[in-house]
């Protein structure tokens, strides 16, 4: 029986979601950053554990400048897979559950349907490969971890696509918007109550074995970036701000150094079936959001 779960420490302090799991979480949650809490020096990873002495972990840290990794590779595999091993291996030691955070780009784009946990990965960047090496590290060090890969996470706060597209949309009277990817968008808020949740049976009911392993936790529904960008903007116009004209453009019309998956759609049945868990619908979620950015 697991101990119940009452200190969740939260690494990648200033993120998205790691404020997100603050905001529903309260006292709950002990939120860690640099330079208190980095990847880049791993003795701080195990000097924060000994000092708060949590229930739980939730590794929200990352290196998700997808770009940049490319140049970067050793910076991202340290955030990626090396430090979060190290954060598993010490939740082992505790005996306490680890839920890691991964991504969609773990995966091609190139399946043509949504991709289910048993899938092989195959990324196409430094980014997704870190991530997937990350996966199966953690995985290895620890019977009691979860991985939820998640995808297009966007929020109030923070910087992400929906937030740069209003702020776009205030200044430009047209806007181009890639429309031939899709995938699911994600808020970091819908996220963290998913978390929040699995934690809270793990606490009340106990660790399971079947729990341990990846699951896809998205928000609900699929979308384009050019879909995700128009449902923002029109949000946005409802609180007064111009709509500009915005056309949908190809891929290659954006090039990027870091090829982005065309069809990274991710198929959440089995976080339902596992957990009781299922994320709203993204285009409730935007609204909320871009609620909050008016209000």
């Amino acid at each position: 029986m697991s101990k119940e779960i009452k200190r969740i420490l939260v690494t990648g302090g200033n993120g998205q979601l790691a404020l997100s799991l603050a905001h529903l979480g309260g006292d709950h949650i002990i939120r860690v950053g640099r330079p208190e809490f980095d990847f880049d020096k791993p003795e701080t990873i195990s000097d924060v554990v000994k000092k708060y002495n949590p229930d739980a972990i939730v590794n929200a840290a990352a290196w998700t400048a997808v770009d940049l990794a490319e140049t970067e590779k050793e910076g991202a595999d340290r955030a990626n897979n090396t430090g979060p091993t190290l954060l598993a291996k010490i939740s082992a030691e505790l005996d306490i559950p680890f839920i890691h955070v991964s991504t969609d780009y773990v995966f091609s784009g190139d399946k043509g349907s949504p991709y289910t946990e048993t899938d092989p990965t195959s990324p196409q960047t430094v980014y997704g490969s870190t991530k997937a090496t990350g996966e199966q590290a953690v995985l290895a060090q620890h019977n009691k971890s979860i991985i939820l890969r998640t995808a297009w996470v966007y929020s109030a706060h923070g910087k992400n696509f929906v937030k740069t597209m209003i702020n776009a949309g205030a200044k430009n009277p047209a806007l181009k918007v890639v429309g031939d990817q899709s995938g699911n968008p994600t808020s970091s808020d819908d996220l963290a109550k998913a978390i929040l949740d699995i934690l809270n049976k793990i606490s009340k009911e106990g660790w399971k074995d079947n729990y341990k392993g990846i699951y896809h936790a998205t928000g609900s529904g699929d979308a384009t970036w050019y879909e995700l960008a128009v449902k923002a903007l029109k949000e946005a116009e409802k609180h007064g701000q111009a709509l500009p004209e915005i056309t949908a453009i190809k891929t290659e019309d954006w090039p990027t150094p870091a090829k982005r998956p065309k069809d990274s759609r991710l198929d959440n049945s089995k976080l339902e079936k596992t957990f009781n868990v299922r994320l709203p619908n993204w285009h409730e979620s935007v609204e909320k959001t871009v609620q909050s950015l008016f209000s």
